[in-house]
C-alpha cells in the first residue's frame, strides 16, 4: 500500500446524523494488522448501536445535568446526620475530644472512601448491593450486609421524620404561644421550672423546688430538681415514654403513628419515578436549610452564656481519648453523615455520565457536610450555654443528652425570637427537609441496590415494589411511636445502623476496592473517566490508611465495650443489650457467612473457589470497556492513525481501528459487539 494520500484510504459515510470522512494516512505494520476491521467501500458500514430507553434492555436513568448529582450528593449527606447526630454524639462525648477522632477519621477514611464509592458507582453503572460483588465476588455479603443496615436505617429514621411533624403541627395548637413554652399543660408535672431573663426573680422561684441527691461517675451531689417546659413536652407529650424497656413498650401513639404514615406518603411521593428524575426537588432541599440555620445561627450566638457553651464545644477532655465509646462515635459518626457505606453514594454514581469528573464533587460535598456538622455544633452548643446559664446550672447538667436533643435545644431557642411561631414553623420545616431528603436518598439506595440485583424479576415493576417496600418499612416503625418506643430508637440508632456495624461494613469494602480489586487498578479507573490519576495519598489512604484506622478502631472498641445507655442515667436491661448486639450480627454475619457459602457452593475445589471468589467479575458499562482497552492501547504504544480530513472521492476500501470508530463521537453510548469480524480484533 501506499504510505501518501492515496483516495484508496479514504472513507465519508453518516454516523449518527454526522457526516464523517476517513482517512488512513499510513500503510498498516505486521503489529497493527490485528487491530483493524477491514471493509468495501461498497459494503455496508459497520452498525455501532446507541442504547437508549427505546431499545429492548432497560436504560439507566441519567441526571439531566452536572449541577443535579452534586446538589444530590449534597442533600444525601448532608441531613440529619449533621443537625441531628452529631451535636448530641459531641455533647455526650465531652465536645473536643469527640472532634478530634472525627477529624481523624474524616481525612484518612471519610473522604477518600466518600470519592471511593461514588466513582465505583460512576464506573460500573450499579447500587451498592451489587458493586463490591462485581469486585471481589466472595465479598458479596458487603452489599447484603449494606442493604441490611440501610434497612434498619430506613425504618427509624422515618421516625425522626415523624417526630418533627408532630412539632410542626403541635405548633398551631395554641396559637398565639407555643405548647413548649408553659408549665400548665396536661403533661406537665410539678418540677416544672420555666425560666424567665430575670435572673433574682429565677432565684426566689427556685427556692420553691424541693433539692434530692444525685448520683454521676461515683459522686453525689444536692440539687435541686426541675425541668424545663420543654423538656416536659418532649418526654411527656411527644413521646408519653415509660421508665424503660423492662416495663414494655406500652400503647401505640396514635398521633405519632398518623404522622409516620404522613412521612412515608411524602417519602414513597418523592422516589416514585425514581432518584434521578428527582433533581430539581434536590435543588431546593439542599439549599433551604442553609438559609435558616445562618439565620438561627445569628440569634443564637447573642443569647447570654452562649460563648461558654461554645467553650465547653471546643474543650478537650482528654481522659475521654482512652474510652472505646468515643472513638467508635467519632469514626462511625462520619461515615454516617458522609452516608458511606450505605449504599447511597455508588447509586447516585450510577447515574452519572461516563466521563462525569466526580472528584470534585466530592470534595466539594465532604466539605461543605463538615461545614454543617461543625455550624450544628455551634448553634447547639449556644442554645446549651444559655439554656445553662438561665437555669443555673452546668452545660453538662443542663439536659439529658439522647437522640431528642435537637428537640430541646432549637424549641428553646425559638421561644427567644420575635414571632416565635413563625421561627418554630420556618425550623420544623427546615428539619423536615433535611429529614424527608435523607430519607428518600436512603430509601432509594435500598430500592437501587435490590433492584439491581434481580434486574429481570424487579425492574419492570420498580414501582409496585417500592409500594410494597414502603409499607413494610412503615409497619416495622409503629414500635418506634409507642410508650417505650424511644428506647427502641436508641438501640436500634447505636447497634444496628452505626457503631460495630458500620465500621465493619466500611471495613471490608474498602479492603475489596483496595486490597482485592487493587488500589492502583482503581486509580487506572479514575483516570479512564476523568482523565486524571489520583496522587499518592489517595492511594496510601485507599490501600493502607483508611483499612488501618478502621481496624484499630474497631479492636480498641472491643476491647473497651461498654454498653449504651440512654442519656447518663438509663442503663438497659442486660436481654436488651443482647438484643441490640443481634441488631449489629444481623448485617455483620453476612460477610463471613456468603464467604464461606461461596467457597463451598461452588463447583471447584476450595482453592480454586478462593482464587475465582477473589478475582473481579465485572459487568462494565460500555464506556468502561472502551476506556479500559483504550487505556490498555496507550500504554502498549499503540496510537491511532485515523483522522478527519475533507471530503474526497470513494475509495475502494478503508482500514479502522476500533479505538478509531471509538473516538468519531464524544458522549455516545455504542456497542462494539454488533461490529463484523469481531475475530479481527486483538486489544
Amino acid at each position: 500500500m501506499s504510505t501518501s494520500k492515496d483516495p484508496n484510504y479514504v472513507q465519508t459515510f453518516d454516523f449518527t446524523g454526522k457526516t464523517i470522512t476517513l482517512e488512513d494516512t499510513e500503510a498498516m505494520s505486521d503489529d497493527e494488522q490485528d487491530n483493524f476491521i477491514e471493509f468495501k467501500a461498497g459494503d455496508k458500514i459497520p452498525e455501532i448501536n446507541v442504547m437508549d430507553s427505546s431499545g429492548d434492555e432497560p436504560a439507566r436513568g441519567e441526571w439531566g445535568n452536572k449541577l443535579d448529582f452534586l446538589f444530590s450528593c449534597i442533600s444525601v449527606s448532608v441531613g440529619l446526620g449533621n443537625v441531628w447526630r452529631f451535636p448530641y454524639l459531641c455533647y455526650k462525648n465531652g465536645g473536643g475530644a469527640f472532634l478530634i477522632v472525627y477529624f481523624i477519621a474524616m481525612i484518612f477514611c471519610g473522604v477518600p472512601i466518600f470519592f471511593q464509592e461514588v466513582a465505583m458507582g460512576q464506573y460500573l453503572g450499579s447500587g451498592g448491593m451489587t458493586l463490591v460483588s462485581q469486585l471481589c465476588p466472595m465479598l458479596k455479603g458487603v452489599g447484603i450486609a449494606t442493604m441490611t443496615v440501610v434497612f434498619f436505617l430506613d425504618i427509624y429514621y422515618c421516625v425522626i421524620i415523624a417526630w418533627t411533624f408532630f412539632y410542626l403541627f403541635s405548633t398551631f395548637s395554641q396559637l398565639p404561644n407555643l405548647p413548649w413554652d408553659t408549665c400548665e399543660g396536661w403533661w406537665n408535672t410539678d418540677f416544672c421550672f420555666r425560666p424567665s431573663d430575670n435572673m433574682t426573680s429565677n432565684d426566689i422561684l427556685l427556692a420553691a423546688y424541693p433539692m434530692h441527691n444525685v448520683t454521676k461517675k461515683g459522686i453525689t451531689s444536692l440539687v435541686r430538681r426541675t425541668t424545663t417546659p420543654v423538656e416536659e413536652f418532649w418526654d411527656h407529650r411527644v413521646l408519653q415514654k415509660n421508665e424503660g424497656l423492662e416495663f414494655g413498650l406500652g400503647t401505640v401513639q396514635w398521633e405519632l403513628m398518623g404522622c409516620l404514615f404522613i412521612a412515608w406518603v411524602c417519602v414513597y411521593l418523592i422516589i416514585a419515578k425514581g432518584l434521578h428524575s428527582s433533581g430539581k426537588i434536590i435543588w431546593f432541599t439542599a439549599l433551604f436549610p442553609y438559609f435558616v440555620m445562618f439565620i438561627l445561627l445569628f440569634r443564637a450566638l447573642t443569647l447570654e452564656g452562649a460563648i461558654d457553651g461554645l467553650a465547653y464545644y471546643v474543650h478537650v477532655d482528654w481522659s475521654k481519648l482512652l474510652e472505646g465509646q468515643t472513638w467508635i462515635d467519632g469514626a462511625t459518626q462520619i461515615f454516617f453523615a458522609y452516608s458511606v457505606g450505605m449504599g447511597a453514594l455508588p447509586a447516585l454514581g450510577s447515574y452519572n455520565k461516563f466521563h462525569h469528573d466526580c472528584f470534585k464533587d466530592a470534595i466539594i460535598t465532604c466539605i461543605v457536610n463538615t461545614l454543617t456538622c461543625l455550624l450544628a455544633g455551634v448553634l447547639v452548643f449556644s442554645i446549651l450555654g444559655y439554656m445553662a446559664h438561665v437555669q443555673e446550672t452546668t452545660i453538662h447538667e443542663v439536659v439529658n443528652s439522647g437522640p431528642g436533643l435537637v428537640f430541646l435545644t432549637y424549641p428553646d431557642l425559638v421561644l427567644s425570637l420575635p414571632g416565635s411561631v413563625l421561627w418554630a414553623t420556618i425550623f420544623f420545616v427546615m428539619l423536615l427537609v433535611l429529614g424527608v431528603d435523607s430519607e428518600f436518598c436512603n430509601v432509594e439506595a435500598l430500592v437501587t441496590g435490590i433492584v439491581d440485583n434481580w434486574p429481570d424479576q424487579l425492574l419492570k415493576h420498580r414501582r409496585k415494589f417500592t409500594v410494597g417496600l414502603c409499607s413494610l418499612l412503615f409497619l416495622l416503625g409503629i414500635p418506634l411511636v409507642t410508650n417505650g418506643g424511644i428506647f427502641m430508637f436508641q438501640l436500634m440508632d447505636f447497634y444496628s445502623c452505626s457503631g460495630m456495624a458500620l465500621l465493619w461494613v466500611c471495613f471490608f469494602q474498602t479492603v475489596a476496592i483496595g486490597w482485592v480489586f487493587g488500589a492502583q487498578r482503581f486509580c487506572d479507573c479514575v483516570e479512564q473517566m476523568t482523565g486524571h490519576k489520583p496522587n499518592i495519598f489517595w492511594y496510601l489512604c485507599w490501600k493502607y490508611f483508611a483499612p488501618a484506622v478502621m481496624l484499630i478502631v474497631f479492636v480498641f472498641y472491643c476491647l473497651s465495650y461498654t454498653p449504651v445507655t440512654y442519656g447518663d442515667d438509663y442503663k438497659y436491661p442486660k436481654w436488651a443489650e443482647y438484643m441490640g448486639l443481634c441488631m449489629s450480627l444481623t448485617s455483620m454475619l453476612w460477610v463471613p457467612g456468603y464467604a464461606i457459602y461461596y467457597l463451598l457452593s461452588q463447583p471447584g475445589t476450595l482453592m480454586q473457589n478462593l482464587r475465582s471468589g477473589l478475582s473481579p467479575n465485572m459487568t462494565l458499562r460500555k464506556e468502561a470497556n472502551i476506556a479500559m482497552k483504550l487505556q490498555q492501547n496507550l500504554r502498549e504504544g499503540f496510537t491511532p492513525n485515523i483522522k478527519r480530513m475533507q471530503t474526497l472521492a470513494k475509495p475502494p476500501q478503508l482500514h479502522v481501528s476500533e479505538s478509531g470508530v471509538g473516538l468519531l463521537r464524544d458522549n455516545s453510548e455504542y456497542e462494539m459487539g454488533n461490529l463484523r469480524r469481531d475475530d479481527s480484533f486483538n486489544i
